[in-house]
């Protein structure tokens, strides 16, 4: 593995960088190469038990772009002046079940996990979903554990693009029951499978913002 040359402030620096930012320089686009970059910190990043419950759409066409506005209250400027617009989907509660094809298909083909240890791994998930979470009674919070889950996928690809200089904002101002049934019925998302989590903008600020507020450390840091 390659040393990591990044330092602390540097990091830090990214941090200190990275705002909402509400509306972008439409004339500037992220070069295809960064975008990349992007998307594989998304795919790289961790989730609970490794099954990777979601799925990146990159909403580029600008007609599909107009009618979700009309949906999200909450990307009116992002919508028509990002580069890049993702939404991030999550896998349905159906398929996050322990005897899903999904999950046995993902410790199979891409864990790529003994017989033996995918059945052990099952009864552990299993239990965790019916017992240690109290999860599979109750469809909503499952599918908002899923959400969970793509939240880090967020986290991650916001913080690489401030460590190369390009600005973000998250988004969860939307109906979702109109935008999913926009997706679905433009064919991008199988709503057999998939809700929307959350949406994602990418580019490059138009204008510079207030500087960052935020709770100091001995509010938030408890330590026992």
């Amino acid at each position: 593995m390659d040393t990591l040359s990044l330092n602390k402030n540097e990091i830090l620096s990214a941090y200190q960088f990275r705002h909402a930012t509400k509306e972008f320089d439409s004339n500037k686009k992220i070069s295809e190469a960064d975008f990349q970059f992007i998307l594989e910190t998304g795919r790289l990043s961790p989730s609970s038990f490794g099954f990777e419950p979601w799925r990146f759409v990159i909403v580029q066409n600008p007609e599909i772009r107009e009618k979700l506005r009309s949906h999200a209250w909450g990307a009116q400027k992002q919508l028509p002046t990002a580069s890049h617009f993702v939404i991030i989907l999550s896998r349905l509660p159906k398929d996050m079940a322990a005897d899903s094809d999904y999950i046995r298909g993902m410790m199979e083909h891409v864990q790529k996990l003994p017989s033996e240890v995918a059945e052990g791994k099952g009864k552990v998930y299993d239990k965790f979903l019916k017992d240690d979470f109290g999860l599979m009674e109750n469809e909503r919070a499952m599918f908002e554990w899923s959400c969970r889950q793509t939240y880090i996928t967020l986290g991650n690809m916001m913080t690489s693009a401030a460590l190369i200089g390009i600005d973000s904002c998250p988004i969860e101002g939307f109906d979702k029951a109109k935008t999913d049934q926009i997706l679905a019925e433009e064919g991008i998302m199988d709503a057999e499978h998939f809700g929307i989590s959350c949406m994602v903008a990418f580019g490059y600020r138009l204008n510079e913002p207030r500087g960052k507020t935020r709770q100091i450390a001995e509010r938030v840091i408890q330590w026992v």
